[in-house]
């Protein structure tokens, strides 16, 4: 099939995700399988406008503040040309209304909604324009069929108006060959996060935690790994709070690199109020670390409270804290779930994903779904 991917971002991005690995790791193979796959995405700065990833054709236009208006030429101009059969439309961030304009067949990607949490992410003007954006999915695409990644995805879009026949579960994967427990020990003490630095990350309750907690272990040592807008903010949070000696801002580090720091912590961190799935954690966990998580919409899909990590509630600092203790004052509870890490990211492989996804985009093309 010829396939066409829209997306605001692509992998090489600085600004890419979970949503842009799952991208990447589900399209590189369905290309691999003898598909021609295109990705059309925003560009950034020093980016090419069209190069070859791993068998996708990517194609780069406009930047993150005009790429959705770029889209519908764009899209028409690359079905025309290149005798698209369907379009995917990754819906990461608002939505680009493509039932709207095109009659071939269309297929969705959803990680999750902002919902009411876009309010805590940017200022007024900005989260109102996605959030009734948002709203109108269940408007312009209510005969669209959808492939989420979580349980907690697929009961938002069925409370939004979507119907359940429409909606179809395919978990993130990992490539176990890739992140697997390394040679190097971990380093006692050492509590990571690793995710994009947004707001609605809500990294500050980490480090409000932090400081709480270092007096009692004064070797603990943290690493915040990734990069982002809110990390000016991050950075004065650290300083008013006195712990600039033992924060390291690693900021966006190479995959090898990315491994390498999960696999030498002790726990990893995730305090977002809102996540598709969390694929940090089963990242973390195939390098054998539990994860300490809000229990919030994804990341209780993929933390298995007190099995491969433990859940808080989302916002609850003194909740955070106790979990961190936890982990750090009980060894063999945390052996056990560094154990439990490892045997539950093997559940999950992008080669079950993408064969799920590639089934269902057949069944769209021939008119079943």
């Amino acid at each position: 099939m010829n396939i066409l991917v829209v997306n605001w971002q692509d992998r090489l991005n600085p600004f890419a995700g979970g949503a842009e690995v799952h991208l990447h790791e589900v399209f590189r193979r369905i290309s691999h399988w003898g598909n021609n796959v295109t990705l059309l995405a925003s560009g950034f700065p020093g980016a090419r406008k069209e190069e070859t990833l791993d068998g996708m054709r990517v194609i780069r236009i406009g930047g993150r503040d005009n790429f959705n208006f770029l889209v519908p030429y764009t899209v028409k101009k690359i079905v025309r040309q290149k005798h698209i059969d369907i379009l995917v439309e990754d819906l990461n961030k608002i939505p680009f209304f493509t039932p709207l304009f095109m009659k071939i067949p269309i297929f969705a990607i959803l990680h999750h909604r902002f919902g009411k949490s876009i309010f805590n992410q940017t200022i007024l003007p900005f989260a109102l324009y996605v959030y009734i954006t948002e709203s109108l999915i269940p408007l312009f695409y209510r005969s669209i069929p959808f492939d989420v990644v979580s349980r907690s995805t697929k009961k938002d879009l069925l409370d939004s108006g979507i119907k359940n026949d429409r909606v179809f579960i395919h978990y993130n994967g990992i490539d176990c060959s890739r992140y697997k427990p390394g040679g190097q020990k971990k380093t006692p003490f050492q509590v990571t996060f690793l995710g994009r630095i947004k707001k609605y990350k809500s990294i500050e309750h980490f480090l409000y935690a932090v400081a709480s907690l270092r007096k009692e272990f004064p070797f603990l040592r943290v690493k915040i790994v990734g990069d982002g807008d809110y990390l000016p903010t991050l950075k004065t949070i650290v300083s008013s709070l006195m712990i600039k000696d033992i924060v390291d801002f690693a900021g966006f580090v190479s995959e090898a690199e990315k491994i390498r720091i999960l696999g030498q912590s002790e726990i990893v961190v995730n305090t977002s109020s809102k996540e598709g799935w969390g694929l940090t954690v089963i990242e973390s966990n195939a390098c054998g670390t539990p994860v300490v998580a809000a229990d919030s919409p994804g990341l209780r899909d993929s933390v298995k409270n007190g099995f491969n990590g433990l859940l808080y509630p989302f916002g609850d600092i003194d909740a955070l804290v106790a979990s961190l203790r936890k982990l750090l004052q009980e060894q063999e509870l945390l052996h056990r779930m560094q154990h439990n890490s490892i045997e539950w990211s093997k559940k999950f492989d992008w080669e079950t994903t993408a064969g799920g996804i590639m089934k269902l985009l057949k069944k769209r093309v021939s008119g079943e779904i």
